[in-house]
This record gives structure tokens, C-alpha cells and sequence, in this order.
């Protein structure tokens, strides 16, 4: 079976370019990329792409998949759907849930789910430190063998050092990834917002950034000890980037990621104590956001991620201070990712490395690019078509989004997983 999309713009995060042209599918692999002009082959079936974006399908980092435990709140179907409605062709599912995936038992049981009901790529990470609890470590080879991608407990940070730094040694000697939540926990804990002007007028328990940079900075010394392979999740204030860019010229085996939360929003737009844009860590001055995109841009901060993570409508309808943490942000990735690209802070390839290309060059993953014998995972989107969010209209259980109302800019029209259709408009 041959695909062929014709008259496409291509977005090629790997070449850094965005052109005209087309792209052919077989046997759920990208065949040939074809200049704008140049003879192209016969395909099965073809698609007509009008001019509109065709990119490599968007990889999301720290996507929360409530099973088990709380099912009710976000399933592997409800957040498959959700996935490919927005543009995102593989998953990597956190091990924050009740209980924890801290055991290969608990791994397959959700292997077995997300391959079941998921029309996406799943990938599962694993916790670090048994129930998430900083005590003991994981059989971190044998969740290997069962399939975990990388190990991490969250924004549960490790409190023990010397825990932390065995766990980083056992992780380099099995080669295996270690996500990190970079925030001092003693500093940070029961914070709701950013220490500043704004939360001392809405007398909110808040966090200094330098909590950030006090985390990041423990975490790259224990990098510098061990050698293990780091990837911190959100990186979210300008406090934090020197220390960062230092450990990468240091040669450390260190990448960065950063929440779409994190890059469109800031601390004013809680407003008067709305729920729905809590998060974790809170949202940051707008000298902070500023400062996060244009690490984005120069590639300082690596990947772009939706950071999903399902509140049910009880944990949220509470005040502020006890409201749940947290957003979903499968659907909304893309069209709030390109209003950067829209207000000319990112370009598309820019923004297609940190969302597509870097998490998969980071996971060891062929997809992420617009080149022969990669897998056919791609998203075929206007850039340019308006709307207006109606978080009802959300394939998610939970509807927790702070793009409610909101006007974006940016439908995701088709989105295919190994050259099959698994969502179109």
C-alpha cells in the first residue's frame, strides 16, 4: 500500500527547513521527500494537502494516563483520541498514577491497555524509587525488559541525596534515561504560585524561582559524579538557563524540556483565582516566559511538551490554594504551540524540533523527521484556520484546560500513525 500527499509544505525539523512539495508513504514508512516540480511516483491513494503543513507527528514527554487508579479521570482510550485529534502520534505515559508503575507487573498491565485501546504510540516510563516514596530504587533492568523508556517520580523529587545519586549510578550502568522535576521540595512545597508583587496582592502561598535553579543545580552535580543520562521535565524560569547551558558545554549527558503551559501563559493570567491555570511548577513571570522561548529557539531548552495531566471537575472547583495541580494539553499543543510561531518567536521548524525531532533523537526513536525509511507518523494541519476553544468539545474525560474560550489558531485536519489514518477532521 502506497500513500503519496502531494502539493504539501513541508516541515523538516532535521533539515531546518519548511518548503513545498511531496512526500510518499510505503509499508508505514516515509519512501521519498519530492521537491515541488520534480516527477513523483504513482501511489495507491493520494492526498491532495492544498498548500497546508505536513510535519513528523508530534512526540509528547510526561503525558499522565490516570490507569490505573483513576481511570475516571483520563483512560488510554479517552487520551489516545485525545492524542490524535491533536496532532500527537506517540505518547510517553508517566508513572505517577495510584499505584505507582513501579513494578514489571504493573508495566505490562498498562503496556497491555495502551496497546489495546491507545490508536497511538505508547510509550511507558517507570518510577524511579519504589512508590514514588525516595526510599528505594526500582529493578530499574528488569522494567527495562518489560518496556520502560525512562524512569522518573514526577514532581516528587528525590529528598535523599545520596538515594538519588545510587539510583543515577545503577540508571548509567543500565544506560537508562532519568526524567527529573528540577525544584527544591522543602522551598517548593505547598507553594501555588511565583513569588512576586502578583501573589503577595492575592495573599497566595508562593515559590521563589531560585527554587528551580537550587534543584537543577543539586541534580547536574550528582550528573557530574555519576555520568547518567538526564533529562530535566520543565524548565521554566531564566534563573535556571546559565546553569544549565553550563552543564552542556560541560559535556554532560543533559537535555531540557519545558511545558507548552509554561511558554504561552503567565502568572497574571490565574487572575482572580482561576483553577484551571494551576500547575506545577506554577506559572512564571512574563521575563520568565520571554526568557524560556528564546532558550526554546536556540535549542538551550530541547523538547516542548503538553505536560497532560487530568484533574477531574471536584479538584478543580476548589480554592486556589487546595485546588488540584495540573492541565490537560494533548489537543491543545499544536494550536497553542503555533502562537509562537504566529507572533514570530519560533519558527515551524523550530518548533517541530523541540515537539518531534529532539524527544525522539532523546528516546533513541527513528520518528520525529521527514526522511526515507522513518516511520510514516505525521500531522497534516492548517496553520492559519481561527477558532475558538470550547473545552466541552475535548476528547479527554477530564476538561481541564486554561485555553477555555480562548481564540487559537491552528487545526490539526489528519493524523496518521505508521501511514494509517488515525484521526481526520
Amino acid at each position: 500500500m502506497t500513500l503519496l500527499f502531494t502539493n504539501a509544505r513541508l516541515i523538516d525539523p532535521e533539515a531546518g527547513s519548511d518548503t513545498i512539495g511531496h512526500l510518499l508513504v510505503k509499508d508505514g514508512q516515509i519512501a521519498g521527500v519530492y521537491a515541488d516540480g520534480s516527477a513523483v511516483p504513482q501511489a495507491d491513494q493520494v492526498v491532495d494537502c492544498k498548500g497546508k503543513c505536513l510535519a513528523p507527528g508530534i512526540i509528547d514527554i510526561g503525558v499522565k494516563v490516570c490507569e490505573p487508579g483513576e481511570r475516571h479521570k483520563e483512560s488510554y482510550k479517552s487520551a489516545g483520541l485525545a492524542a490524535a485529534a491533536g496532532g500527537v502520534t506517540t505518547i510517553v505515559t508517566r508513572p505517577d498514577t495510584a499505584p505507582a508503575i513501579d513494578t514489571p507487573e504493573t508495566l505490562e498491565f498498562v503496556t497491555r491497555r495502551a496497546q489495546a485501546d491507545a490508536p497511538i504510540n505508547v510509550l511507558p516510563m517507570a518510577a524511579l524509587t519504589k512508590g514514588r516514596d525516595g526510599r528505594e530504587m526500582v529493578e530499574i533492568g528488569f522494567l527495562q525488559d518489560a518496556g520502560a523508556v525512562a524512569f522518573s517520580d514526577c514532581d516528587r523529587v528525590i529528598q535523599h541525596t545520596k538515594v538519588f545519586s545510587r539510583a543515577l549510578t545503577y540508571a548509567k550502568s543500565c544506560d537508562a534515561l532519568v526524567i527529573a522535576h528540577p525544584q527544591e521540595p522543602v522551598l517548593s512545597a505547598d507553594a501555588a504560585a511565583t513569588s512576586g508583587k502578583f501573589a503577595s496582592l492575592r495573599g497566595l502561598p508562593a515559590v521563589s524561582p531560585m527554587a528551580e535553579r537550587m534543584g537543577l543545580d543539586r541534580d547536574i552535580a550528582l550528573l557530574e559524579m555519576t555520568g547518567a543520562k538526564y533529562h530535566a521535565d520543565q524548565i521554566t524560569t531564566a534563573r535556571a538557563l546559565p546553569a544549565l547551558e553550563r552543564a552542556k558545554k560541560n559535556g554532560l549527558d543533559i537535555t531540557a524540556g519545558t511545558s507548552i503551559h509554561h511558554l504561552t501563559l503567565n502568572e497574571l493570567d490565574v487572575a482572580d483565582y482561576r483553577t484551571f491555570f494551576k500547575v506545577k511548577p506554577p506559572l512564571r513571570s512574563e521575563d520568565d516566559r520571554l526568557a524560556v522561548v528564546e532558550a526554546v529557539r536556540t535549542g538551550l531548552i530541547d523538547i516542548i511538551s503538553s505536560m497532560h495531566t487530568p484533574q477531574d471537575e471536584e479538584s478543580k472547583r476548589l480554592p486556589f490554594e487546595e485546588a488540584a495541580s495540573g492541565a490537560v494539553g494533548l489537543e491543545t499543543l499544536l494550536p497553542a504551540a503555533l502562537r509562537l510561531y504566529h507572533a514570530d518567536l519560533l519558527d515551524m521548524p523550530a518548533l517541530f524540533r523541540a515537539m518531534s525531532l529532539n524527544p525522539a533523537k532523546r528516546l533513541g526513536l527513528a520518528s520525529g523527521r521527514l526522511s526515507a525509511g522513518a516511520p510514516a507518523d505525521l500531522v497534516l494541519f492548517d496553520a492559519d484556520q481561527p477558532f475558538v476553544l470550547d473545552r466541552f468539545k475535548l476528547r479527554s474525560k477530564s476538561q481541564n484546560t486554561p485555553f477555555d474560550t480562548q481564540r487559537l489558531q491552528g487545526r490539526v485536519l489528519a493524523t496518521y500513525v505508521a501511514g494509517k489514518t488515525v484521526f481526520e477532521s
